[in-house]
């Protein structure tokens, strides 16, 4: 297990965590990617983090979501992602909500929804769908004025360019 995936105290709140997941944002941003920092989490223990890197990657399907669950999937040689919950600044759209229910993700946790694209609970609410196989528990709006504040300064910069 590598220093920066070492477990943490489990006492950490959700509010500790996303600020984490901001830290992956903020990196994000610095790299000239949409500023979207995830991390997912199992009892105390951070299994994976990451930021968007679609620029970089020029892969469209390269969320910080995607990015995560492929870490942890392969870290734990498993798929299935029991007992986990997910940390991201910004509401997952649908492509990300979507894997989130394939991986079994117990728990979501987001900082900002997304109105043009979120798809756990703003304009469709994949995660707690009963007609899929699996549902997540889901916690909006965890820092939620600084994850939102970190995207408009982004797009704010993009557009002054």
């Amino acid at each position: 297990m590598t220093q920066k995936n070492r477990p943490l105290m489990s006492s950490l709140s959700d509010e500790q965590y996303m600020e984490m997941a901001l830290a992956l944002a903020r990196e994000a941003f610095c790299r000239g990617e949409v500023p979207i920092g995830a991390l997912l989490v199992r009892e105390g223990e951070i299994l994976a983090r990451g930021y968007n890197r679609r620029e970089a990657l020029q892969d469209a399907t390269a969320h910080a979501e995607i990015l995560v669950l492929r870490e942890a999937g392969a870290r734990l040689g498993s798929w299935r992602l029991l007992g986990t919950t997910l940390y991201v600044t910004l509401e997952p759209c649908p492509m990300c909500a979507g894997a989130l229910v394939q991986a079994r993700v117990a728990r979501l946790v987001y900082g900002a929804r997304d109105p043009k694209g979120g798809a756990a609970g703003t304009l469709y609410n994949i995660p707690a769908d009963p007609r899929l196989n699996h549902r997540l528990e889901i916690k909006e709006g965890v820092l939620q004025e600084r994850c939102a504040a970190l995207l408009r300064e982004f797009f704010q910069a993009r557009r002054e360019t």
